[in-house]
């Protein structure tokens, strides 16, 4: 088994990039896409330009890709961002310890803002059971 980039990590889209001045839930990321049983994942955030308001990223996990709960703090490396003006332009990495099959990033947005901020983010899956990783 090759132990290269291309054929052990799958990125995921989980909140679609856009100008955002509300709260948003993010889609549902399998951690076994396609039955390779993803050991490990990382959440990333870009945020572009930022004008007004706070933008705060929660982590959240499911069993069963409907029920979502806030990911434990125990179970992160790293802290969820409340993003504001003067990150405009930064990545966030997120690292995941829990077990649950489902992930997504909830994006809480206060502060009443005008324009908003540019944001995505993606759930990188790593140390497939199953590889090399299959690519829809």
């Amino acid at each position: 088994m090759s132990r290269d980039a291309y054929n052990n990590l799958l990125v995921k889209q989980t909140l679609i990039p856009a100008v955002r001045n509300a709260s948003a839930n993010g889609t549902a990321v399998d951690r076994n896409e396609d039955g390779c049983g993803f050991q490990s994942a990382l959440v990333v955030v870009n945020a572009g330009t930022v004008t007004d308001g706070t933008h705060t990223i929660e982590v959240q996990d499911s069993d069963d890709g409907t029920n979502f709960t806030a990911v434990a703090d125990a179970y992160l490396q790293g802290a969820e961002p409340a993003i504001v003006a003067a990150d405009d332009n930064k990545v966030f990495e997120i690292g995941y310890l829990g077990l649950r099959r489902y992930l997504r990033v909830v994006l809480t947005v206060s502060g009443s803002p005008a324009t908003g901020a540019a944001l995505g983010a993606f759930v990188v899956l790593a140390e497939p059971s199953v590889a090399p990783v299959v690519r829809n």
